[in-house]
């Protein structure tokens, strides 16, 4: 078996590369690891290392090396940076990507690729309740792209070239040191500033909510979409995982029970646009992620715990 990482330099890239290493199922796999940049990557006999830009053809072709049985593709120029740069996101959220499921193209042995989508699919235009048929009506670039590669994955999936999942991420928490490219960022410093005692602004309400979900949960998630067995999976193939509806209010009181030494101090100074895009998210159902095995973290105090394995690391 061949696994290709894209993005594996990346926080969440370099935990799922991590993870399979651990897991039996893929104890005979060889793994190919791609990204831009490659500086620590498992020493392992049985990982390739590729740095370079996915959007080049050669680099790609470097990557698959004939075939690839499974592909997480992480690899994309998210949020703010996908707004501020339009022909970069272009080349690489939508040309590289496209690209990508055609290479990877194979009616005899369709392989798994698991395409890493997001909820800002769905804009900031949101009903009382949002469900998996809620119509995606992406309001910001990088929310185009992906639901653009999510209609390609499903077109491929139909046609049987690949055998593909679109799982649209939620907020991942806590990642340390967050781009600040990420207009999401404050979704994981506050945990860390919190942590270390230092006082936080929020840039959103106390009433303000987010779906998330922490960055080992996401983790196992993708290992989770890699290894369905196809005659589990139906006629849809892009779909929101399991999160849960946190109220920042409700996360800061989480954090406080979880640091109760903590001299740090939250205070929120609401930004418009970053609460339409971030907090003003309503109660979310996923029935086909249900259904398929996806889970959440299961409380808010869970979710904390989580979120900050290895903070002390």
């Amino acid at each position: 078996m061949h696994v290709v990482i894209t993005g594996a330099g990346g926080f969440i890239g370099n935990r799922l590369s991590r993870r399979l290493l651990d897991d039996p199922r893929f104890a005979e796999a060889r793994f190919t690891l791609v990204d831009l940049v490659m500086n620590d990557p498992p020493r392992d006999p049985r990982v390739r290392a590729v740095a370079g830009d996915i959007s080049d053809p050669v680099i790609r072709a470097q990557a698959l090396d004939g075939r690839a049985d499974v592909v997480f593709h992480l690899a994309g120029v998210l949020g703010g940076a996908a707004e501020a740069d339009y022909p970069l996101s272009r080349r690489i959220n939508i040309d590289a990507t496209l690209s990508l499921f055609e290479e990877l193209r194979d009616e005899a042995r369709p392989p798994r690729v698991v395409f890493a989508s997001s909820i800002a699919v769905f804009g900031t235009t949101l009903p009382e309740l949002v469900e998996d048929d809620e119509l995606p009506q992406p309001s910001m670039v990088y929310g185009a792209q992906k639901l653009m590669m999510e209609v390609a994955l499903q077109q491929f999936s139909n046609r049987g070239w690949i055998d593909g999942l679109a799982i649209r991420l939620p907020g991942i928490v806590a990642r340390p040191g967050a781009d600040a490219r990420l207009k999401s960022a404050f979704l994981n410093n506050v945990f860390y500033a919190y942590a270390r005692g230092e006082d936080y602004v929020l840039p959103v309400s106390p009433e303000g909510a987010s779906w998330l979900i922490s960055v080992p949960t996401c983790v196992e998630a993708f290992v989770h979409a890699a290894t369905l067995p196809a005659d589990r999976i139906g006629e849809r193939r892009a779909f929101t995982l399991p999160a849960q509806h946190v109220r920042m209010d409700a996360l800061v009181a989480a954090l406080g029970r979880r640091f109760p030494d903590s001299p740090a101090s939250v205070s929120y100074r609401p930004d418009a646009q970053l609460q339409a895009q971030f907090a003003s998210q309503p109660p979310l159902t996923t029935a086909i992620g249900d259904a398929l095995g996806f889970v959440h973290d299961g409380d808010i105090d869970r979710l904390v715990d989580r979120a900050l394995v290895g903070l002390t690391e």
